[in-house]
């Protein structure tokens, strides 16, 4: 089992999402069906990063990090490379 950290985009909150997750088209579809609490007013919500990892603790432990960025120049960086490298799902 592989576990994904992503990033969704809400274009009519103009505001980014970070998580991760075992099921990423699953969670996805929950995000855009507002059964989250903490997305339910971005809808709809679209994947713009993911990355995959071989462990729940590795998944969790990058998520925090991203979290860390707080919108600044990694957290720009990184979208930056995953819409050049083409890893947008």
């Amino acid at each position: 089992m592989s576990f994904v950290v992503y990033i969704l985009y809400s274009k009519s909150l103009n505001r980014y999402y970070v998580g991760s997750t075992n099921n990423l088209i699953s969670r996805l579809n929950q995000h855009n069906k507002g059964k989250s609490i903490s997305t339910k007013s971005g809808l709809p919500w679209n994947l713009v990063y993911s990355e995959e990892y071989n462990t729940r603790t590795d998944a969790i432990r990058r998520e925090k990090q991203i979290k860390t960025y707080h919108g600044g120049q990694a957290f720009k960086k990184l979208l930056k490379i995953s819409t050049t490298s083409g890893e947008i799902a």
